[in-house]
């Protein structure tokens, strides 16, 4: 079964940094794109990142764009989410995502709380 497992998460001060892992398995990870998701208190979720298969393209959300990298490390089978100059808007509880055989699967989330 497909399993989507999100770290990294916890409390920091704006302007700080955090690494964010999501570990894959059940499925051919070097064929399928992973995104970020995230979802704020009283907010719908929203798309931060995406990272394709092969790495060759990545899309980010222009509220992140500049201070967000998403990469891949294929043996590993984990995408990692580098955050940095983090805002307190940044604060939510951050998701990866997959769609595997026409299927949408969800890690459990990993808490970003960001303090001013």
């Amino acid at each position: 079964e497909v399993q989507l497992v999100e770290s990294g998460g916890g409390l920091v001060q704006a302007g700080g940094s955090l690494r964010l892992s999501c570990a894959a398995s059940g499925f051919t990870f070097d064929d399928y794109a992973i995104g970020w998701f995230r979802q704020a208190p009283g907010k719908e979720r929203e798309g931060v990142s995406c990272i394709s298969s092969s790495e060759i393209s990545t899309y980010y959300a222009d509220s992140v764009k500049g201070r967000f990298t998403a990469s891949r490390d294929w043996p590993r089978m984990t995408v990692y989410l580098r955050m940095n100059d983090l805002k307190p808007e940044d604060t939510a509880v951050y998701y990866c995502y997959t769609r595997y055989w026409g299927r949408d699967w969800w890690g459990q989330g990993t808490q970003v709380t960001v303090s001013s």
